[in-house]
């Protein structure tokens, strides 16, 4: 083995890769030696590592004497490896760059399909980052291959072999060139991209004009279907149209932001594009069904026959596609195109043709009479451009291209009679996995471009917007004339399911028509309790339409038979009815209940049915979506009932371990049930202090390794809810308690960067609930986690909200609990040096200051033994500590807004100056009386008589201080969205017992300047106010008398 090395710019000397050695290592990979299999792929995966390894295995790929396997395997591995590091200096050089380059095209004479479409993907990707800069000549030389080999295929009567496979596999290549670039955002590939097409568009249309006269039945027929001359023009002809369209739809997606020239050139180009297409289309669609017809009645089996109309129903497909971009992308100008009018009527005749025959011509596939998707590309372009039939335009002025009365009433028909009924394929499916069918039923909204029944419903509603004048009374005229009827034949159950979607789906336009609370009470009341078997359709069908009608308010909730009628397809379990029926009665039930007119006190006889069976068709579900539906269901429930729940909190909690443990893997079904016990715990509120015994499980089993990475927002929600919602964090009757996670807390603090802002919430309310028992056990633990927080990488928010959550602490736990671990940890000194250094946001310094104005307000003494040690520890003189922190507490004095935080900012540094340092004394006679007199000015508040205040609107603290500077309630932020749980009163009780706002700012700044002067001595003391501006001494004299 080649052990040499080359130097790179990192200074690694890089190992190269022995062609020899890698070449038998394939071979080995692609043995039936299970142990030689093994060991080849391991050092395969170490020489991927190795300088040269791929422009070795390209070479080797493109050596047509070696075995194919190990060629496929060469280029599978490239593939995946190489264009993921086609920059990389250590892997490539740039001669192994200019040789994998060379090869490239060769391959376009590749007969191996594996191999060929793998180096589409390779030179499409390369292309991608080279070309034009490092490959100039890619689109030329592809060219060159492309026009040689097009012309000597229509030049000459006879058919080479290697000319077509050269020729396709060119084509093939320029369209995933194409692909690669028109999907680049950037501005150097869109630039290339537009040079690409500008240099391809007319050569390839006259490319396809050159090959669209083969597509005529004197050539195209059922004699020589089969001939592969006529399958390879058909696929050639559909590569050069795909490669066109490509282009077109790059070019009318940006063709707005082109000069007038080239708009008109290129809208021009684009609208000859598609009017040949719209010209061509009806051709290709004839001689089609002409093959498919004769084929059908043949009886013919031949695959060479089914290869080419295999390829001609997806080229015919190609210009669905290229219409509905165009469509798509901009509606106003699709309509103003050659044509389009025609088009989109042509492609409504086949539906209503497809109509005319028997059932079995219309199927999903290629060799049907009338494809499925070929009808839903009819169906969603004509439903998209309805609006340009509308009997009035949006300027109120009568329409003359309007569609009839009687074409829209047809339309209307054929949708409700032929396309929305469910069909036999639906039933098979019904039956064969009813969990499965429902839940893609019900995620019908992602499918309906696909499916051809949720399509036309789709259609109907469009018809039904737009020519509701029409739509209207026929549809009501159908109702009447179908729903009082009882069919027992599956034929007639099936029609009556479709007049339903088509109600339910009309809803808005037909509830002032339809009688829905008679037709509730006379009709599908009954209906839902009607035990003949082929109910089920119909069954399922009036719990969904009873959800819509309610869900888009066209019906009241409030009526007791839609719950009566839902709860009893819920529960019923006798003849005539399914777990799809029970399936779709949950899914309609939260429709119902989710709504703005939804009222409890109707509902509530119906809450312990809803509840019981939604509990036990969770556990009765086989499948873990459809659980999760249901599940969704009942949080939806408990959320609305609210403390109406409580009665029902055993039924709901005894099954969930059962069903948790159930649910294994499953993620998206537990994060649900983690919701649900959320939901529960916010409806029962301080009564959810005893559901400690699954409350406390679930959280920790969310939070385990391996687990966390996916239930992590779920589960720190229900532990967040929970301790908002309980009374106390000890145990309750012997179950786990929240206190036993408070560790969890601490670590997840500690480390954990994308929890931090709801794990900070969650120690915070810990200290709401307990911050005594909190601290005397995890002192020094908290202020730990905190000062590893605070180092690391946090964003500025989440470290704003610490910095709240300590102030919080410091206002509800003495000093002797956090001030020897706010040192030991290290927290006090690095806010303070954070602090002086100044270089954090503004707003966080604020809070930087608003906290150590709560320490100096709670703990004067506490606060400068800290400020002493801390000192020591950084090797500082106290002094500096004492003016880098003033020095910011004057500076960001003007960051600050909130009066109570001016008011708080005051009163600290009034607690300061008590403590007779003198570095604040001498900044008395300055900026600390100017700090107090911009306070003084804003705040304004009197100690006022009781009395007089609670015969008054104005708030009435505990001290009778009437404040003029405060609204009436703290700012939203500082409840957390808390209303309505026992935390708010624990935040409340913190607030209204805040010194800020119980204290008069005078008296209390009186107050510690008497302290201050009896510190210092009287002497001394005016020797700091003789510094002091007279008109300035005098103003606070002032405001101090009036304290």
């Amino acid at each position: 083995m080649n052990h040499s090395g080359r130097p790179i710019a990192s200074g690694l000397v890089v190992e190269h890769v022995s062609p020899t050695e890698l070449y038998q290592v394939l071979i080995d990979a692609c043995s039936q030696n299970t142990i030689q299999v093994q060991a080849s792929s391991k050092r395969l995966k170490d020489m991927l590592d190795m300088l040269g390894t791929f422009d070795a295995l390209y070479e080797i790929a493109a050596e047509r004497t070696v075995a194919l396997p190990v060629r496929q395997q060469a280029i599978i591995q490239f593939k995946n490896a190489a264009l993921s590091h086609w920059k990389s200096r250590k892997l490539l050089s740039d001669e192994h760059r200019v040789r994998i380059r060379s090869r490239c095209l060769t391959f376009l004479e590749e007969p191996d399909e594996t191999i060929a479409e793998c180096n589409e993907v390779i030179v499409s990707k390369i292309a991608r980052q080279d070309y034009p800069n490092n490959w100039p000549t890619l689109i030329n030389d592809l060219l060159g291959v492309v026009d040689s080999n097009l012309n000597k295929r229509y030049s000459s009567p006879q058919e080479d072999p290697r000319d077509t496979l050269m020729l396709r596999r060119g084509l093939k290549l320029l369209n995933g060139i194409l692909k690669e670039f028109s999907g680049m955002k950037m501005l150097s590939g869109v630039k290339v991209m537009a040079n690409i097409v500008e240099q391809l568009r007319v050569l390839l249309s006259n490319y396809y004009s050159k090959m669209t006269p083969s597509f005529s039945p004197d050539i195209i027929n059922v004699q020589n279907i089969g001939s592969p001359r006529i399958y390879d023009e058909i696929l050639l002809t559909h590569l050069v149209y795909k490669t066109l369209t490509k282009m077109g739809i790059w070019l009318w997606n940006r063709i707005d932001k082109l000069s007038d020239e080239e708009r008109h050139k290129n809208q021009t180009w684009i609208s000859e594009l598609f009017q040949a297409s719209s010209i061509q289309l009806p051709k290709l669609v004839q001689i089609r069904k002409e093959l498919i017809l004769t084929l059908i009645q043949r009886g013919s089996t031949d695959d060479f026959p089914r290869r080419s109309t295999d390829i001609l129903s997806r080229h015919i497909r190609a210009f669905g596609k290229f219409f509905r971009r165009l469509q798509q992308l901009s509606h106003a100008r699709f309509v103003n195109l050659p044509m389009c009018g025609d088009l989109i009527l042509f492609y409504w005749s086949q539906v209503v043709e497809a109509t005319g025959g028997a059932t079995e011509n219309i199927s999903d596939s290629n060799d049907a009479l009338y494809p499925v998707r070929f009808l839903v590309q009819g169906m969603v372009l004509f439903k998209e451009n309805l609006a340009q039939w509308t009997p009035v335009r949006r300027d109120g002025t009568a329409n003359k291209n309007s569609l009839s009365k009687e074409f829209v009433d047809n339309a209307v028909r054929m949708l409700v009679t032929r396309f929305m009924p469910l069909n036999p394929t639906d039933l098979g499916n019904w039956m064969a996995d009813p969990e499965e069918w429902v839940n893609l039923e019900d995620k019908e909204n992602d499918q309906w471009e696909f499916e051809i029944r949720p399509c036309s419903e789709r259609v109907l509603m469009q018809l039904s917007n737009q020519f509701h004048t029409f739509v209207t009374p026929l549809l009501t005229t159908m109702f009447n004339e179908l729903a009082p009827q009882r069919p027992n034949d599956l034929v007639g159950v099936i029609q009556k399911e479709a007049l339903y979607c088509a109600i339910g789906r009309c809803a808005l336009r037909l509830k002032d028509s339809i009688p829905f609370e008679q037709w509730l009470e006379h009709t599908l009341v009954t209906e839902a309790r009607d035990p003949n078997p082929s109910y089920p359709i119909i069954k399922r069908r009036i719990a969904w339409l009873i959800g819509k009608w309610v869900s888009e308010s066209c019906t009241s909730p409030s009526n007791p038979k839609v719950w009566e009628v839902l709860v009893h397809l819920l529960q019923d379990r006798g003849e005539g009815t399914d777990a799809v029926v029970r399936l779709t009665a949950a899914t309609s039930l939260r429709e119902c209940i989710d709504t703005l007119e939804f009222v409890p006190d109707v509902f509530t006889p119906f809450l312990p049915a809803t509840v019981s069976e939604l509990v036990r068709l969770i556990g009765e579900a086989e499948t873990m979506e459809s659980k999760r539906r249901v599940d969704t269901t009942l949080n939806t429930v408990i959320e609305q009932a609210g403390t109406r729940i409580i009665p029902f909190v055993p039924i709901i909690t005894e099954p969930l371990p059962q069903i948790w443990n159930s649910a294994e893997d499953d993620w998206l079904f537990k994060a649900s049930l983690l919701v649900t016990v959320t939901k529960l715990v916010e409806s029962v509120k301080e009564q959810s202090t005893n559901l400690g015994n699954i409350v406390v499980p679930l959280i920790r089993e969310s939070l385990l390794p391996g687990v966390i990475v996916h239930l992590d927002e779920d589960g720190l929600g229900l532990w967040l809810t929970a301790l908002r919602n309980t009374m106390t964090i000890t145990s309750v009757n012997g179950a786990p308690a929240l206190y036993d996670l408070f560790p969890q807390a601490l670590s997840l603090l500690a480390t954990n960067l994308d929890l931090l802002g709801k794990i900070n919430s969650i120690v915070e309310s810990y200290l709401f609930l307990d911050a005594l028992g909190i601290l005397q056990a995890f002192s020094l633990e908290l202020f730990n986690s905190y000062t590893a927080a605070f180092k690391s990488d946090a964003a500025t928010l989440n470290l704003k909200d610490m910095l709240i959550s300590l102030s919080l602490l410091l206002q509800i736990a003495p000093s002797s609990l956090w001030g020897e671990s706010l040192h030991t940890s290290g927290l006090f000194a690095h806010l303070l040096i954070k602090l002086i250094e100044g270089e954090s946001d503004a707003t966080l310094l604020t809070h930087h200051i608003f906290f150590f104005s709560r320490l100096v307000m709670a703990d004067r003494q506490m606060f400068l033994q800290l400020m002493s040690v801390t000192a020591a520890a950084l090797g500082q003189k106290d002094s500096y500590l004492y003016e880098g922190l003033l020095d910011q507490w004057w500076g960001k004095f003007d960051n600050m807004s909130e009066p109570r935080h001016r008011k708080l900012v005051g009163m600290g540094i009034a607690a300061l100056v008590s403590t007779g340092r003198t570095e604040v004394l001498q900044r008395l006679p300055t900026e600390i009386f100017n700090l107090w007199l911009d306070v003084f000015g804003e705040i304004k508040e009197v100690q006022a008589d009781l009395a007089a205040l609670e015969s008054s609107e104005q708030e009435v603290s505990p001290t009778s201080l009437k404040r003029f500077w405060e609204l009436d309630e703290a700012p939203a932020a500082y409840y957390q969205d808390t209303e309505g749980t026992p935390e708010y009163e624990r935040r409340k009780a913190v607030y209204d017992r805040d010194p800020v706002r119980t204290v008069q700012l005078s008296a209390f700044v009186g107050a510690h300047v008497r302290e201050a002067e009896a510190l210092c001595g009287p002497q001394a003391f005016q020797a700091y106010l003789s510094k002091a501006d007279p008109t300035v001494l005098s103003q606070v004299q002032n405001e101090l008398l009036r304290g």
